[in-house]
């Protein structure tokens, strides 16, 4: 087993020019990713989305750096106006409306996670679990912060409701579904890198 590498890593080439051009098309690529799983709704309700699944699988493969600049770059084609939010929304009304703190929030989830990706936490169920968990802390801390300050301080009504039980509680079973699926996928992922014998071509190389 390699420490410190990513899954996008094993495939990165060692060549400058190439694995500069490399990181600029996997960056755009998973900004792709993210916003096809953010149009992803499933269940009523409340529907459990695609999106923060698209962050932190992407985040996971791509490690820290290029997780963060992923989610710069989907930020970004949301600013300019491409419907990559959630039901395609877009513009600096999705970003400054309730939703905007768990957008902001896909950055520093996205360091936590890929962080704890290079560390080798995606290799093993509980570890995953736990790694997925924290993104989703993360997350959830940008949001609820961003949409306290819209309920206190810009005057925005709940209908009665806390800022818990409206940005926080309904998405709980979603979450936990979407962990125990990134659980199973990514040690299975890297269980079939490690017996088509990618990791020792990446460490030969």
């Amino acid at each position: 087993m390699i420490a410190g590498l990513t899954v996008a890593d094993l495939a990165r080439p060692t060549e400058r020019s190439w694995a500069r051009f490399y990181d600029a098309a996997v960056i755009v690529g998973g900004s792709l990713v993210v916003a096809l799983c953010a149009q992803v709704a499933v269940g009523f309700p409340v529907p459990i989305t695609g999106q923060t699944f698209g962050v932190l699988m992407v985040a996971v493969l791509l490690g820290p750096r290029r997780g963060v600049l992923c989610m710069l770059t989907y930020l970004a084609e949301g600013l300019m106006g491409l419907p990559v939010f959630a039901q395609g929304k877009a513009g600096l009304v999705a970003l400054f409306g309730p939703t905007g703190g768990y957008l902001v929030g896909f950055v520093p989830a996205a360091y936590v996670v890929g962080t704890l990706a290079r560390c080798g936490w995606d290799r093993r169920p509980a570890t995953t679990v736990l790694a997925m968990a924290l993104g989703n802390v993360a997350i959830y801390a940008c949001g609820l912060a961003w949409l306290s300050v819209l309920v206190y301080f810009a005057g925005r009504p709940l209908g009665g409701r806390s800022v818990l039980a409206v940005g926080l509680y309904p998405f709980l079973v979603g979450d936990a579904v979407k962990i125990v699926l990134a659980a199973i996928l990514l040690p299975a992922g890297w269980r079939l890198i490690r017996h088509f014998g990618f990791e020792k071509r990446t460490q030969i190389r």
